[in-house]
């Protein structure tokens, strides 16, 4: 496996058709130098445009060159100057958005349920989704092709835009027509388009195999989850495109790169240099959050990626590539302990998309929730789908919605004879029908949904530690459930005295507990603990912190104290790593806080230091020495109850700390 670049930027280059002299202050060694100060080693330059506009001199389609082109060799000279200082440049194009294409040959556009493109005439955007299963397929290859013969050797490809969108244009039905599909049936039709997807790529990878093979090959789409695992070989690598400051948000990253390592592929993050999102020309990131968002992705395992959009006179922001540099230097001095380092984890989250249909969500509430819940508790956790190996976890947690038919019955039903434990909650564990458990060693058996809605549960014993002994309210309805003869309740509903309707009601929001014991709402067995109510979704929701402390309680009731232990707020992120090649550990401690300060974007602005932070590690290994690296601060340490323990002063923004054995 090579190792990909950690320090890239994704240069942006859609470009008008209305906008006169472009590329015209283009300066090939004032590019070159730029990139080289800022310590980029990798920059994706464009071929064509989501306009459908081509950025190099091209033979084949000679009208497909942007109208107002200067300088017909940009995309050459860009590369040209990129090779002389040892920048690696991928080549970008788009499949589905392309408004010349759209425009040319409006029979190659997506058709919906009603016969009508999927385009919006008066809308400013990138509306006019093109068919894969065209002739358009055929000018996609001409173009690959074109872009291989002229600039061999091509470093890599980024194929983008691959958007599952049924379509009912005459190819589409035409197939599904051959193969028996109900084209009337919305829910196969999304089947067959992520079909025609994977096909695409798989199509796709053997033909650039036939002229180049060595060259990298990535195809984008705005989430990366548990549907490409059917193609993942027609990828080289992976690439997370996750702009915290647009319509991704913070919790993308963190749930995405987290399944993302397990289809064993190298990683790469992107986030954008802007202060919102691609497009926004003249504005700028704070340096706080770009700092985060890219040591973020070394914590995690991931190589870093920074957009940027090309003015379409052709130069640079000099400031922006100030701020990338200043970002970009420390990631270089980083490196050394990321390159090569893997995720020590004991927790698997499985993921639910994996269950449920094709929804317009990048990532689901539950799996959000769960993701948040553990990052705040300091776990060590990766995310995994039913085709992972669950023997390498102590603990498996199923949050909310996670369906179980046979297959997966068996394998958790082995996991579990083989020691494994279960956390599942609400509907996880039942079949597709949703009116019986599968799973036996969850110690439930399912009733009905439940009949009130807020209810309210008091914890009591070791699940209720840290908690007051009072009702609490669990805000999104539940199932209602009875222990078997293995299931032992550790928790009840109450309910309340009527559910809110017009009829009749209580206060402003919900009505209070009448007291009333009505289910189990928390069951525990030798291996599992299973939650009647949503509790992901739920934290999601409106993070109720007894929520977390439950699911905290119940990891430790399981499996025993975290692999790292410390003192530190919810706001850090822990993220503990092995570099195997060179026996070493190392954790990763992040402290950035981001603030909801417009109503639309959460900011982070100021880093703010942690002092004297306290570190307990179950590591297995015989330990030589611990130092803050890259500065080299040894630390000193003590191995207490078979864990290494520690302290660190100070801790400021990012810190990583080498642990030898």
């Amino acid at each position: 496996m090579k190792n990909l670049p950690y320090r890239q930027i994704h240069l942006d280059f859609h470009t008008s058709g209305d906008i006169p002299e472009i590329g015209v202050e283009f300066d090939k060694e004032e590019f070159g130098e730029i990139l080289e100060k800022a310590r980029v080693n990798s920059i994706t330059c464009f071929s064509r445009c989501h306009h459908g506009y081509l950025y190099y001199d091209s033979k084949k389609f000679p009208e497909r060159i942007h109208p107002h082109l200067k300088n017909k060799n940009i995309l050459k000279e860009q590369i040209e100057v990129c090779h002389e200082k040892g920048i690696r440049v991928p080549i970008y194009l788009p499949v589905e958005w392309d408004e010349y294409t759209a425009k040319e040959h409006p029979e190659w556009v997506i058709i919906d349920e009603n016969g009508a493109p999927v385009q919006k005439v008066f809308d400013a955007g990138f509306y006019n989704a093109i068919c894969v299963n065209t002739p358009y397929f055929d000018f996609l290859k001409e173009q690959i092709k074109e872009i291989i013969e002229e600039f061999s050797p091509v470093d890599g490809l980024f194929i983008d835009i691959l958007n599952i969108k049924d379509c009912c244009c005459k190819y589409c039905i035409s197939e599904m027509r051959s193969k028996g599909i109900n084209a009337e049936d919305r829910a196969e039709r999304i089947k067959f388009a992520q079909f025609k997807l994977d096909r695409f790529k798989k199509e796709m990878t053997e033909f650039i195999r036939e002229y180049d093979s060595d060259c990298d090959i990535f195809y984008n789409v705005d989430h990366i989850g548990t549907k490409h695992r059917k193609a993942i070989e027609t990828f080289t690598h992976l690439e997370i495109e996750s702009l915290p400051s647009g319509k991704w948000g913070y919790m993308h990253y963190p749930v995405t790169i987290r399944y993302a390592k397990e289809l064993g592929l190298e990683c790469i993050g992107m986030t954008g240099k802007f202060h919102t999102a691609w497009g926004d020309f003249h504005s700028i990131k704070n340096k706080e959050a770009l700092e985060f968002e890219c040591f973020n992705m070394l914590a995690t395992n991931a190589g870093c990626s920074i957009g940027d959009q090309l003015h379409p006179r052709g130069r640079l922001c000099k400031n922006s590539y100030e701020l990338i540099g200043d970002v970009y230097r420390e990631v270089e001095k980083k490196e050394p302990w990321c390159i090569g380092a893997e995720a020590v984890t004991d927790i698997a989250v499985m993921a639910t998309e994996e269950y449920l249909p094709y929804d317009k969500k990048l990532v689901m509430d539950d799996l959000v929730g769960a993701t948040r819940m553990l990052q705040e508790l300091g776990q060590q956790f990766s995310i995994i789908d039913s085709l992972s190996d669950f023997s390498k976890y102590k603990l498996i947690i199923m949050p909310d919605n996670i369906v179980v038919n046979s297959e997966l019955k068996e394998k958790i039903d082995n996991y579990i004879k083989n020691g494994g434990k279960i956390i599942a909650s609400y509907k996880s564990g039942l079949d597709k029908e949703s009116n019986k458990f599968e799973l036996d060693s969850l110690g439930v058996r399912f009733i009905s949904e439940a009949e009130y809605s807020p209810d309210f549960i008091v914890p009591e014993g070791k699940i209720g530690e840290g908690l007051y002994n009072m009702e609490y309210t669990m805000y999104m309805k539940g199932l209602k459930v009875e222990n078997t003869l293995i299931g032992q309740p550790l928790s009840y509903a109450n309910n309340p005295y009527f559910n809110r309707t017009w009829e009749h009601f209580c206060s402003h929001l919900h009505t209070p507990s009448s007291g009333e014991r009505a289910y189990p709402a928390i069951v525990g067995t030798e291996s599992s603990i299973y939650f009647s109510h949503p509790i992901f979704s739920q934290y999601e929701a409106n993070a109720p912190k007894w929520c977390k402390i439950l699911v905290s309680n119940a990891i430790k009731m399981l499996i025993g104290d975290s692999i790292v232990v410390s003192n530190l707020p919810s706001t850090a992120l822990i993220n503990l790593n092995e570099q195997k090649k060179e026996n070493r550990f190392i954790l990763h401690v992040l402290h950035y806080i981001a603030q909801r300060k417009g109503s639309t974007i959460d900011i982070i602005e100021d880093k703010i230091p942690l002092y004297n932070s306290e570190f307990s590690l179950a590591l297995n290994k015989d330990i030589k020495g611990i130092k803050l690296v890259p500065n080299n601060t040894e630390l000193k340490w003590k191995l207490e109850d078979g864990r290494v323990k520690f302290a660190v002063e100070k801790i400021e923004g990012h810190q990583m700390i080498e642990i030898e054995y």
